[in-house]
Order: C-alpha cells, then sequence, then structure tokens
C-alpha cells in the first residue's frame, strides 16, 4: 500500500452520503457539515465556489471539486445569491434564520420525483451536480489531506476520465448492492482527481509522491509502505535498493524531508490509528500489524507521537 492508496483503503467510503441536485437559478447552499472530504461533479451548468478563506471560484460542466473539511463553504448559482439552505454535521439541513427543514433528500417536492438520492428545486434545472461526502476519519489520510488546499478543482479538459458520467448515471439507481457500487465509484473518482492533480508540475505535491518515480527512494518508500511490521532499519533498506547507507538516508531525506525511520515512525502510527477505528482491533494485534513488538511499546509511541493514548484517540471516536 502507498500513501495515496491509504487514503481509499483504511477507511474507503463506506455508506458515504451521495446526492444529486437538480436546480435552476436562484440557489445557494451553505456547506457547514464539517465531513473531512467531499466531491462534487459537475455533470451540467455552471456554479460558483465561495471559500471560508475566501475568493471566488467558478466551475462549469465536467469539473470535479474537492473539499478539505472541516472548512465551510458556499456552492451557488452566481455570488451574489444568498443561501436558502444551511447543511449541517449529519446532513441536517436549516434555513438561514435557523429553522429545520429535514434532511436534503427530504426537500424534494413530491418525494422521490427526480428519482432517488436526488434534491432540487427543478426536474429540468439546467444545473446538475452529484456530491459524495466522506463521513469518517482516517489517520493515513490525514497524512495525505493536510498537503492539500482548502478546495482543490480539477478543470474538466485537464484529463480525460469517464467516472462522473458513470457516477451520474448510477445515482439514481435503487438496485441491490447499489450502496456498494457508488461507494466504489466515488473513490474511484477521488483517487483519479487526487493523482491528476499530483502530478501536475505546479502543483505543490508532497515530498513521498515525487519520491514514487525515483529509482532509489521510490522502492524504499514503497517497501516501508506495503510492510511497516518488517523490522526496518537504514542498512536493511540500503541493502534492498541496492546502494550504500548514507547515499540512501542523504537521498531519501533531500526527496521525502525526512529520514526513513521518521517517515517509517509516521506512517506505523498514521496506520495504526486507523486501525484502532476498528471495533474489534485489540492493541497487541495493532502493534503486531505495524511493527511494534508489544502493546506497551505502540502505547508509549502513540503517545509522543499523536498526544494521546491508543485508549484516549478510540475513545475520542
Amino acid at each position: 500500500m502507498d500513501t495515496l492508496a491509504g487514503l481509499l483503503d483504511g477507511p474507503r467510503a463506506r455508506g458515504a452520503f451521495l446526492l444529486r441536485s437538480l436546480l435552476t437559478p436562484p440557489w445557494s447552499l451553505r456547506i457547514e457539515d464539517e465531513s473531512p472530504l467531499a466531491l462534487c461533479a459537475l455533470v451540467q451548468g455552471s456554479a460558483c465556489i465561495l471559500p471560508a478563506s475566501g475568493g471566488l471560484i467558478r466551475v462549469e460542466a465536467g469539473d470535479v471539486m474537492i473539499f478539505r473539511g472541516p472548512d465551510h463553504y458556499t456552492v451557488s448559482d452566481h455570488p451574489d445569491t444568498v443561501p436558502q439552505v444551511h447543511i449541517l454535521p449529519g446532513q441536517e439541513c436549516r434555513t438561514p434564520d435557523g429553522m429545520p427543514v429535514g434532511q436534503l433528500t427530504d426537500l424534494i417536492s413530491p418525494p422521490g420525483a427526480f428519482g432517488v438520492r436526488t434534491w432540487g428545486n427543478d426536474a429540468t434545472g439546467g444545473t446538475e451536480m452529484v456530491t459524495g461526502a466522506y463521513q469518517v476519519h482516517s489517520e493515513v489520510s490525514s497524512r495525505l489531506l493536510a498537503t492539500l488546499p482548502p478546495v482543490l478543482v480539477i478543470r474538466h479538459d485537464s484529463w480525460d476520465n469517464p467516472l462522473v458520467g458513470f457516477l451520474a448515471d448510477e445515482i439514481v439507481k435503487d438496485a441491490p448492492g447499489q450502496a456498494a457500487v457508488l461507494d466504489r465509484l466515488l473513490d474511484l473518482l477521488l483517487i483519479g482527481a487526487l493523482r491528476t492533480w499530483f502530478a501536475r508540475q505546479d502543483s505543490a505535491a508532497p515530498g513521498w509522491y515525487r519520491a514514487h518515480s525515483d529509482p532509489v527512494v521510490g522502492p524504499a518508500v514503497r517497501m516501508l509502505q506495503s510492510e511497516p511490521a518488517r523490522p526496518w532499519t537504514v542498512a536493511l533498506l540500503a541493502r534492498e535498493t541496492g546502494v550504500s547507507r548514507a547515499a540512501l538516508a542523504r537521498r531519501f531525506t533531500e526527496l521525502v524531508g525526512e529520514p526513513p525511520m521518521a517517515f517509517l515512525t509516521g506512517w506505523r502510527l498514521a496506520l495504526a490509528a486507523d486501525l484502532l477505528r476498528e471495533p474489534d482491533a485489540t492493541l497487541a494485534a495493532v502493534a503486531r500489524k505495524v511493527g511494534y513488538g508489544s502493546p506497551f511499546a505502540l502505547s508509549s509511541a502513540f503517545k509522543r507521537f499523536h498526544g494521546v493514548s491508543p485508549q484516549e484517540f478510540r475513545s475520542a471516536g
């Protein structure tokens, strides 16, 4: 597993919130659900994004937007349109003056008129959006998400990806196993968008991503990520990559931004945090999976790195 795969592998989307919106101006949605990560694909029409940090981003059909939580933002037909609905945690919807208006999918009139998982103010609206929100935090993904801007836009003419259309077609279906199909399509669309963004020359891709193409550091990073439980040392890693210890340590630090063993420690403890969210995971089992000799050793390292004990971390949810 590499860090980018880790974004969606632990945990992947599991019952992610997915919605199709059909809209005719004027319309404006204030998103305050504080999801750790959300993706919005504009199937047709155009829209404006007003991030919490300020500024204005205009998007067109085929563009894909990734929103890094928990920042709030507004999506509307025009920057001057006042939000009509505030979407809060749990997808609770309220009017601007705080009056409850039910769930997004309850706002359809009559219910089901536009199809399942669909909301809007006009069945023939010229703007169609598909939105997917990840509900669960992952410490593995936190290492990646920390490198992303609050709003990331992949323009339709910068990549060739058919998944926007597939997701739009599938989101209105109500077949057996449909939730799993939509989760996987959302995962694929997200990972494709992130790979496209990281591959850009002008993007501030993290060091571990750029290092993947290096003939020495790339294999070293992949070995550390795929085998975290192995008793790695710089000497062993150097032998596996066919270079000297000094050469590996120097090149790894230059490209990744930290020494090999520091990178390994961060990766192990990120994996541990993710595994601890599994309901049946024991501290001993997690310690074995991420390369610590005992629960005590993992607990001590975990507290130094995360600032809380594994038990406190798990209790915090």
